[in-house]
């Protein structure tokens, strides 16, 4: 269940608080990764903040949900916390999607950092529900390069066991632009770099230890 908005508090917007750019109105860029054969192309689509009011970047946000519909879509997976979205000025995305009649799946994870292995399955898991009900579903954070990207990765990574790491990484540069996933910036746990090449032997033993627990639950 999606939890209402926490009050704002001083110091969520940007200091510059002056609308001083001009409104954004070109149409917002969706990537559509390519997920054949196993899935249609043009079911998954990576962008960045729809709506998002920050510093440079002045986009309308129901011109960009319109895009959206415009594109059929029926599920969004938000990422961003609700810190980023009081900050970058959508503190009611959320809702205003469901009012749209869009599926939120809201998994929010910090700027530069990755999910727990657990939260990442659960992800890929809605995902694949998603996809298999010919479901068209956007991923987004903030930039739509880092943490969209990682989950865009990991669930390529999912689908093919023939492909690797870094072709998944390559893939999503080819698709994002060279800032898909971050290489540099340390992260409490990991880089998200590291993350995908240690993706597999961590989701094998998340449900190797899950799958335990549910017999044990089960006798």
């Amino acid at each position: 269940m999606v939890k209402p908005p926490c009050a704002m508090q001083a110091g969520d917007f940007d200091s510059s608080d002056e609308d001083t750019a001009e409104e954004d109105l070109r149409p917002l860029p969706i990537s559509w990764l390519s997920l054949s054969p196993v899935y249609s192309s043009e079911f998954l689509g990576l962008c960045s903040l729809p709506g998002c009011r920050f510093k440079d970047v002045r986009r309308n946000l129901q011109k960009d949900i319109e895009e959206l519909k415009n594109y059929g879509t029926q599920d969004i997976v938000v990422l961003c916390t609700r810190g980023e979205l009081f900050k970058y000025r959508v503190p009611n995305l959320i809702d205003t999607y469901q009012q749209h009649g869009i599926c939120v799946h809201h998994y929010p994870i910090p700027d530069g950092d990755a999910p727990d292995i657990a939260m990442c399955s659960k992800i890929l898991e809605e995902l694949r529900s998603c996809l298999e009900s010919n479901r068209k579903t956007i991923i987004h954070c903030y930039g739509g390069l880092g943490r969209s990207c990682l989950i865009a990765a990991c669930l390529l990574l999912w689908l093919s066991d023939a492909l690797a790491p870094q072709q998944a990484i390559d893939s999503l540069r080819n698709l994002r632009g060279s800032g898909a996933i971050q290489t540099i910036k340390v992260m409490t746990l990991q880089q998200q770099y590291n993350y995908l090449h240690d993706f597999r032997e961590n989701l094998a033993a998340h449900l190797a230890t899950k799958d335990t627990i549910l017999r044990s639950v089960s006798r």
